[in-house]
């Protein structure tokens, strides 16, 4: 069982990777957006850290449908889902 340190240690990891993706000048604007409202929803401590990472999870899932999306990004928002499967209250 992940103590509740180690969960904020993958969501902030997460949170790491997902801010590159923003950065990123070759990100979609859609994707840049989605992303952006998924770091400020991870970053907003209103909810479970588990339930969080679902959530942040099941939006993940969506955005790396997007068939414009660079496959390096794709590749780091699966980096980033990875890191939150990890997270478990």
């Amino acid at each position: 069982m992940a103590t509740r340190e180690e969960n904020q240690k993958s969501i902030q990891s997460a949170l790491a990777t997902l801010n590159r993706v923003i950065e990123d000048q070759s990100t979609p604007r859609s994707v840049k957006k989605k992303v952006t409202d998924l770091v400020a929803d991870l970053k907003a401590e209103d909810a479970s850290l588990a339930i969080q990472a679902a959530n942040a999870i099941g939006v993940l899932d969506d955005v790396t449908q997007d068939p414009n999306m660079p496959s390096y990004i794709r590749t780091s928002l699966w980096q980033a889902v990875s890191m939150l499967e990890g997270v478990r209250e």
